[in-house]
């Protein structure tokens, strides 16, 4: 019952965008678990509703492997089981210690927020899909720059376990915990505030959106075609934008091997600096690049990624997974990427600088903090044709709207087959490319606001507070039972 309770749940993810389901089903949760009877029970039930949550709100996860449905097709259903099985165990966990505290149902929320906390950092962590990504379009995702993330998770979990605790007993209603929800329910309601304005004379970014699809996005019958397409939006239009961005991947060669193709987008350009996704290798390593080519055509600056997506472009155990065929999906060179040093800046002159984010950077907000100094913007270049067509892209898109929430920073996001947007610093998307469509959107940069608290904080004080309250729970547990 608990896993269809977690599947609602994760009905509140795009691009169903059904939030108050996350509400309710795990309002429900915590309601079965106020009636559970034992700690085994607490872990089924915890385990249930995480599997059915992350079955649901990241069933896209088995795109990849429709990308070669010959070759890989057969590993889909394995995918998703063992993902959703495996991230449900955080859950289960949740579950199992709030039990061991008491019979309270409250203790749910503080363990459920250090369950989401540690999946977000364990082992490179895997934070997407966290019950806080629905309330990117309310007036309480606003929050995100005070708290984050996780203390929206909080929030979340508190007003289930509300909700749970003032249903109706012996027909009385339990006003204090009732109400209190009903006013968070309230302000979930109210819309997040209107986009910024944008100064008149802000510099003008052009995203490129090729729209080639994974299938045949390396295929040498059409890798032409979609490089031609780009040349094209690179050279049209007027007035001439300040910066171009290609997406993530989208020069089809090496850089050592590129002086001819940076030379043809150097003429499309026409003297505008161009950021471009492209692969390139260091001695014996591969690395996934952003690279910013001025004016001229000379390459001033390399980004390289630095947060791989584990079995897709690289394999842990590499060595020893590549003797049973297991490669990184994403990666067409060797064995798979290798990472780059960290978060870096890179310089845009008259722009600014910007953070660079390639892809599954934009889901870790560990990692836009860790940036060296305040950027003017983030800048994103991905590959969304990975995640396919129905819910990973547009999910893939309201975590970077919440990262830009985070920081109080706009974000420039060209995405080879969408969705390229222009988010402003409230996650607003001032702008955007449709899905599966190929163009090109030239779009003004909305100016950045005040270092927000999570910005100069991050998850520490969240953390702090977490580690407090679960040792006063369980000091509390232990004065009970004695």
């Amino acid at each position: 019952m608990l896993a269809g309770a977690g599947a609602v749940a994760g009905l509140g993810h795009p691009p169903f965008d059904l939030w108050f389901l996350t509400v309710a089903g795990l309002a429900f949760a915590v309601w079965s678990l106020g009636r559970s009877g034992s700690a085994r029970q607490a872990w089924w039930q915890g385990w249930g509703l995480g599997t059915g949550y992350f079955a649901v709100s990241i069933h896209w996860i088995v795109e990849p492997f429709f990308v070669d449905p010959v070759r890989h097709g057969w590993m889909a259903p394995f995918a998703i089981l063992f993902m959703a099985v495996g991230l449900g165990l955080f859950w289960a966990v949740a579950f199992l210690g709030a039990r061991r505290i008491g019979r309270s149902v409250w203790p749910v929320a503080v363990f459920l927020t250090l369950a989401e906390m540690v999946r977000a950092y364990l082992f490179g962590g895997f934070p997407w899909g966290m019950p806080s990504y629905v309330l990117v379009d309310s007036f309480t995702g606003q929050l995100a720059a005070w708290i984050g993330p996780h203390g929206l998770n909080l929030l979340v979990f508190a007003l289930a376990c509300g909700l749970a605790t003032g249903a109706a007993q012996g027909g009385v209603v339990r006003i204090g915990a009732g109400g209190s929800s009903l006013v968070a329910l309230a302000l979930m309601v109210l819309p997040a505030p209107e986009a910024d304005t944008v100064a008149p004379d802000a510099p003008v970014i052009r995203l490129i959106q090729p729209n080639a699809p994974q299938h045949q996005k390396w295929d040498p019958a059409h890798i032409g075609r979609f490089f031609d397409r780009s040349i094209l939006f690179t050279r049209l239009g007027a007035p001439r934008p300040d910066l171009i961005v290609w997406p993530e991947t989208s020069v089809p060669t090496l850089l050592g091997r590129a002086t001819n193709t940076l030379a043809v987008i150097a003429e499309a350009a026409e003297g505008v600096p161009v950021v471009l996704g492209i692969n390139r290798v260091g001695g014996e390593r591969v690395y996934n690049s952003a690279v910013l080519m001025d004016g001229t055509g000379a390459v001033t600056d390399i980004y390289d990624k630095h947060h791989l997506v584990p079995f897709g472009e690289y394999v842990p155990l590499g060595d020893l997974m590549s003797r049973f065929g297991l490669r990184g999906f994403a990666s067409q060179h060797g064995e798979g990427y290798s990472p780059g040093p960290g978060p870096q800046l890179m310089d845009l002159g008259p722009l600014g600088k910007a953070l660079p984010l390639i892809c599954y950077e934009a889901v870790f907000p560990q990692d836009v903090n860790g940036a060296p100094e305040r950027p003017e913007f983030l800048l994103q270049i991905t590959n969304d044709a990975w995640f396919g067509n129905f819910s990973g892209p547009y999910q893939h898109l309201a975590q970077a709207r919440m990262r830009a929430i985070e920081q109080g920073l706009p974000m420039v996001r060209a995405a080879n087959t969408g969705v390229s947007a222009m988010i402003d610093a409230r996650g607003k998307v001032i702008a955007s490319l449709p899905l599966n469509e190929d163009g090109f959107l030239d779009v003004a940069l909305p100016a950045k606001r005040a270092k927000t608290p999570y910005a100069r904080m991050g998850d520490w004080p969240l953390a702090v507070l977490l580690a407090i309250l679960s040792v006063w729970l369980m000091r509390r547990a232990r004065r009970e039972s004695d």
